[in-house]
């Protein structure tokens, strides 16, 4: 944070002034090395449309949506309504987030505990931006071949499929669609909190069947739109064809061509 434009909520308020997005950096983006290449380069991308951000810094625990999928709903309650709590009294009334774990979570499953907000994936809110012309794309990936895997919780779960596809088209690349994609899409293996469980015995690797999808279509990069996905597809790379096509982020693609 130390090199990068952005406040936290307590900056804000001990201002005088109010933030008109919460950034929810979320676990991975947090702490996983990979993804906070993600959550930098979506700074990036807001500081350059000029949006008065702010984050929750040490404020922000974790959503709660890993214990909820492993059906410990006491655990989730408690993490959802301290998170309420903070964000309330921050009076937050828009969140944009790069997770859709935590994007489905805080959208949908934070009502019923009272916390009502306006919830964005970034892909939605970075083809907003581009809509009315506060980013412009200045580099050019004409004759890049990109497949992109749709995020479980950002697709079936909440029917967020086109957003993503424009952003990554206004970037002139070529787009190739896997033969389960949208509604039809296909799991990276991680959510429901299955990134922290073993494989059964015997059967193949969710993020292996999926890799192997991808790399049918030969691809120079895979998009992803969710930094769990964005760590299963890359090690699928890594076992099925080290160096076969670069995992990307949709925020890293943009944040490089603006």
């Amino acid at each position: 944070m130390s090199e990068l434009k952005i406040k936290t909520m307590a900056q804000f308020m001990s201002e005088g002034k109010e933030a008109d997005i919460l950034f929810w950096v979320g676990s991975a983006g947090s702490f996983d090395d990979r993804a906070k290449k993600i959550t930098r380069a979506f700074v990036r991308i807001m500081n350059k449309a000029d949006i008065n951000f702010g984050v929750l810094g040490t404020e922000e625990s974790s959503s709660g949506d890993s214990a909820k999928r492993s059906g410990n709903e006491f655990l989730f309650q408690m993490q959802a309504m301290m998170n309420i709590e903070v964000m309330n009294g921050y009076n937050v009334k828009r969140i944009v987030t790069t997770c859709p774990h935590s994007y489905n979570t805080l959208k949908n499953e934070y009502k019923g505990l009272g916390g009502n907000y306006k919830v964005q994936h970034h892909t939605e809110f970075i083809a907003e931006l581009l809509a009315k012309g506060k980013l412009k794309i200045t580099g050019n990936l004409k004759g890049t071949r990109v497949t992109y895997h749709d995020p479980c919780y950002l697709g079936r779960a909440n029917n967020v499929y086109d957003d993503p596809r424009k952003v990554l088209k206004s970037l002139g690349l070529d787009l190739v669609e896997m033969k389960r994609n949208k509604r039809k899409s296909f799991c990276c293996g991680a959510g429901g909190a299955q990134m922290f469980k073993d494989p059964e015995n015997g059967s193949q690797d969710i993020n292996i069947n999926r890799t192997e999808e991808a790399l049918s279509l030969t691809p120079d990069i895979i998009a992803t739109g969710c930094p769990f996905c964005n760590t299963m597809m890359t090690d699928g790379v890594k076992s099925v064809n080290e160096g076969a096509a670069e995992v990307k982020d949709i925020a890293e693609l943009i944040a490089e061509n603006i």
